[in-house]
């Protein structure tokens, strides 16, 4: 793709066991995001943001139903929100859409004073961080 800096990421594929459930979750949060529908198949769909797209499936080829976080492999997506007040707005609409606020003691600093940022976790245990412009 010219153009495109070398290093940036292509897409991300995540298999998910209900792909309903995960349109229902990602497409809200993808959406909100400024991503917009890319592609969709029996299996799966995709939403685009620049060159980066991401990818929810249910594919055949799955080994298990659960995703846990906390084993070897993918724990979570972070992206980056603008200010403040938009990972509050964001943390507040999630939950109508399939996300519950993880760390909700310590929100929105979870990672930390310096961090302003909303970690989310979806049914299937997949979670995700928005975090606010200028913060780590």
């Amino acid at each position: 793709m010219s153009g495109t800096a070398r290093g940036t990421l292509h897409h991300v594929e995540i298999w998910v066991p209900d792909l309903d459930r995960a349109v229902g979750s990602f497409g809200w949060l993808l959406e909100s995001l400024g991503y917009t529908p890319f592609q969709s198949w029996e299996g799966g769909r995709s939403w685009r943001l620049g060159a980066t797209y991401l990818v929810v499936e249910r594919s055949p080829a799955l080994t298990a139903q659960e995703h846990d976080r906390c084993r070897p492999g993918l724990n979570h997506l972070a992206f980056h929100v603008g200010e403040p007040g938009t990972v509050d707005a964001l943390v507040t609409r999630a939950r109508r859409h399939g996300w519950d606020l993880l760390f909700p003691d310590r929100h929105p600093h979870a990672g930390g004073e310096d961090t302003y940022a909303g970690y989310l976790v979806n049914a299937d245990g997949f979670e995700v961080e928005l975090v606010a412009t200028g913060t780590s």
